[in-house]
């Protein structure tokens, strides 16, 4: 993986939550007043804070990797 040369800010946090959301790999995400995030896997599932735009990305990051290693080791 190559290291980024920033971190990341809240709009790139926000494009990756709305897609997260939009594939249904999450099923809410919402940016609090306090630049918390707001997350839920499922409707009725807990509710994570997540502290800012790193956090997000690099939850899609995880998501996006688990979603690549399991569609290969389905082939």
């Amino acid at each position: 993986m190559i290291p980024r040369s920033s971190e990341p800010t809240a709009a790139e946090a926000s494009a990756w939550a709305d897609v997260l959301v939009r594939r249904r790999l999450l099923h809410a995400a919402v940016l609090t007043p306090t630049g918390q995030w707001l997350l839920q896997d499922q409707p009725e599932g807990p509710v994570r804070v997540l502290s800012g735009p790193a956090d997000v990305v690099a939850l899609a990051a995880t998501i996006q990797y688990r979603t690549r290693s399991t569609r290969f080791e389905s082939r």
